[in-house]
């Protein structure tokens, strides 16, 4: 809910229940920009150890000081180039990776996490849905208002002029509902805006990013500003918000201070990764030239070289990297992920268990190591396979791949049944619910009557609805899927 608003079409009225269906999505996806949708209707969900370690990081005092810290809030990315974040429960907060890619500083990003918090502990979302329930009920009565004006007027004769009161009675409401609902909306913005605010006070941290980002909106705005009514409009008028913000900001005590040096050197490792991965090589080279020798330009270029040039050009710019920091565990992944991707699985295990020692915790690395174990096609891995997988499986429990890849190393051992049931959990958490169903009802005639495995599996056969979830087809990492292939993202369901 966090992002630049275009102007609604002004003067046209429209059908009640649109009229709601738009101020959902408004009041959902509060910004004009919404996130890129994957053909099955997802979101498409960019994963990374590196990356979603430092919204962490970012996130955690913010989160604490809105006495959200026991409530394991995750900060989800979403492969779209429009500065936009939103929130749709009170689990996640969605940021686009545009957002992070045209940040400069973390207080930009840290601001905007700060305004999406406030909807969070303000419970904006559960009183939006209150809101819109009682604008569905008017909604509905002013429909019957106006149907019923228009079938009187058709009883006595006098259908034309009956038809026009009935029509007014219909569009006027609507109108006003839609307002209405668009005025609320605004009062949130407003209200998180505050809240944000008092969340950096509380963590001694500058305003200054989340004003620096309103101001560029506002800059952004003006040139359409007079074509704009503010009554159409889900955000408040940036000229507006910028005015109150500065009010509010005259109470932050902590505008100039900056942020921490290491905190910035990883944020511009971020921004670099990004560029590395989601832009074309000759637009890499232009951000980040040869001439450009900061560890963010030599990572952004390794990336792109080995998603675009292969293991020949870009081992040496990814070992220099690890020389020049040995234990920086990113490093080491995207060395192991440049050669598993590189049909060079067994080289990647080397690096990839240097980055696991290095982050016990990043569940993703730990997975692509799993990965290149089994794609290495040795038995004697199966077992150190299987015990990864396992405990990512309890820590990513909605990754469809996790499930899959420890099938493959069941079945490189010769266990069908838990293979079989790894396999029907991975199609449950793609929503496959046919197929999990099948393979469920195989495995339990494998395993022994009422064992845990049975249970488990007569659990997934008895299933009514599919599970669903953000991240039901989220890949590894944000690298790519195939060799030097493009960004690697998925639909969140």
């Amino acid at each position: 809910m966090f992002g630049r608003d275009r102007p609604s079409r002004a003067g046209r009225a429209m059908p009640a229940s649109r009229a709601v269906a738009c101020i959902t999505a408004s009041a959902f996806l509060i910004s004009g920009q919404p996130a890129l949708a994957q053909p099955n209707g997802g979101l498409p969900i960019i994963r990374d150890a590196e990356i979603e370690q430092l919204m962490r990081d970012y996130s955690a005092p913010i989160l604490k000081a809105a006495g959200l810290a026991q409530q394991n809030v995750q900060v989800v990315l979403i492969n779209e180039r429009a500065f936009n974040a939103f929130v749709m429960d009170g689990r996640r907060i969605f940021i686009n990776t545009g957002a992070l890619y045209d940040s400069k500083t973390p207080n930009e990003i840290i601001g905007v996490l700060s305004h999406e918090t406030g909807h969070m502990a303000g419970g904006h979302l559960s009183r939006m849905r209150e809101q819109l329930a009682n604008a569905q009920t008017a909604s509905i009565i002013a429909l019957l208002l106006g149907v019923g004006a228009i079938a009187a007027g058709a009883a006595t004769g006098n259908s034309n002029a009956a038809g026009q009161v009935g029509m007014a009675a219909l569009t006027g409401p609507q109108e006003m509902i839609r307002r209405s609902l668009l005025s609320y909306v605004r009062a949130q913005e407003e209200s998180a805006d505050r809240a944000g605010v008092k969340f950096l006070n509380a963590t001694q941290q500058s305003a200054k990013g989340m004003y620096t980002t309103f101001k560029r909106f506002a800059s952004d705005m003006m040139i359409i500003s007079s074509r704009i009514d503010p009554y159409q409009q889900t955000h408040p008028m940036p000229s507006e918000r910028v005015a109150a913000l500065e009010d509010l900001i005259k109470t932050n005590p902590y505008w100039d201070k900056l942020d921490p040096p290491e905190l910035q050197a990883r944020h511009d490792m971020m921004r670099a990764k990004l560029a590395g991965f989601l832009e074309r090589p000759d637009s890499v080279m232009r951000r980040y030239p040869s001439t450009d020798t900061s560890l963010p330009a030599r990572y952004a270029r390794a990336i792109a070289a080995y998603r675009f040039s292969g293991l020949a050009v870009s081992m040496p710019l990814i070992d220099a990297l690890i020389q020049a920091q040995p234990n920086n565990p990113y490093f080491h992944e995207l060395k192991g992920q440049a050669y598993l991707e590189g049909t060079r699985p067994a080289d990647a295990i080397a690096p990839l268990r240097r980055a696991v020692a290095l982050a016990p915790n990043a569940t993703l690395i730990r997975i692509m190591l799993g990965q290149a174990l089994i794609a290495s096609n040795e038995p004697r891995y199966a077992d150190e396979a299987i015990s990864l997988l396992r405990v990512a499986m309890q820590r990513e429990s909605e990754m469809p791949e996790v499930y899959s890849q420890l099938a493959m190393a069941y079945g490189r051992k010769g266990e069908l049944a838990e293979a079989d049931l790894a396999s029907a959990q991975a199609a449950l958490a793609r929503s496959d619910m046919k197929t999990a169903r099948e393979l469920a009802a195989r495995a339990k005639t494998r395993f022994p009557t009422g064992s845990p495995g049975w249970v488990k599996a007569d659990d997934i056969v008895g299933l009514k609805q599919p599970r669903t979830s953000f991240f039901s087809a989220s890949k590894l990492t944000i690298g790519p899927a195939q060799p030097r292939g493009p960004l690697t993202t998925g639909p969140a369901q």
